[in-house]
C-alpha cells in the first residue's frame, strides 16, 4: 500500500462520524487559509528582495507553501497539484483581504483560526476520538489532503 493511502486511511479512522466530517469540510480549509494568512503577515523584506519588490506574493507564506507542496509531492503528485492550487487560492484570498483593508490580515486570520479550531474540537467531541495530529503532527497536513482526495474521487481523478 502506498504511503499516501496509509496516511489517508489512518486519518479517516478518527473521522467516521458524519457531523465531524461535515465540520471538517468547513474548518480544515479555514484553518489552512488562516495559517497561510498568518504566515503572509510576517514582514518579508528578505523574501521580497529575492522574489521582487512590490510582488504581492513575495512573502513567507509563498515560501512555506512551496515547502508544503514538496512534502505533498513526496506523497502524491496529483494531490500535490490540487493542494498547490488551493494554496494559491489562499494566497489570493489573503491578498484580497489586504486590499480591502477592512482589518489587518493577521487579525482576520487569528479570528478564523480560533473559530475553526473550536469547530474542529467540537467535531472530535461528537466523534469521540482525539484529533489525529495528537498522534503525529504530520496529520495537520494530511487533513487537507484527505478532503482533496474526496474531491479527486468525485471527479474521477486518480490520486
Amino acid at each position: 500500500m502506498r504511503r499516501i493511502d496509509q496516511l489517508l486511511l489512518e486519518y479517516g479512522e478518527s473521522h467516521q462520524n458524519e457531523t465531524n466530517k461535515s465540520i471538517h469540510w468547513i474548518c480544515v480549509p479555514l484553518i489552512f487559509f488562516s495559517i497561510v494568512g498568518l504566515i503572509a503577515s510576517i514582514p518579508s523584506q528578505a523574501v521580497q528582495s529575492v522574489l521582487g519588490e512590490g510582488n504581492v506574493y513575495a512573502n513567507w507564506a509563498t515560501v512555506v507553501l512551496v515547502l508544503v507542496t514538496i512534502y505533498y509531492v513526496t506523497l502524491s503528485i496529483p494531490l500535490s497539484i490540487g493542494m498547490m492550487l488551493f494554496g494559491v487560492l489562499c494566497l489570493a484570498l489573503a491578498n484580497l483581504i489586504i486590499r480591502l483593508n477592512i482589518a489587518p490580515l493577521w487579525a482576520v486570520c487569528i479570528g478564523v483560526f480560533v473559530l475553526a479550531w473550536i469547530g474542529q474540537f467540537y467535531g472530535h467531541k461528537v466523534e469521540g476520538k482525539k484529533p489525529s495530529f495528537f498522534k503525529d503532527v504530520q496529520f495537520l497536513l494530511i487533513g487537507p489532503a484527505w478532503l482533496m482526495h474526496f474531491v479527486y474521487k468525485k471527479l474521477g481523478i486518480p490520486y
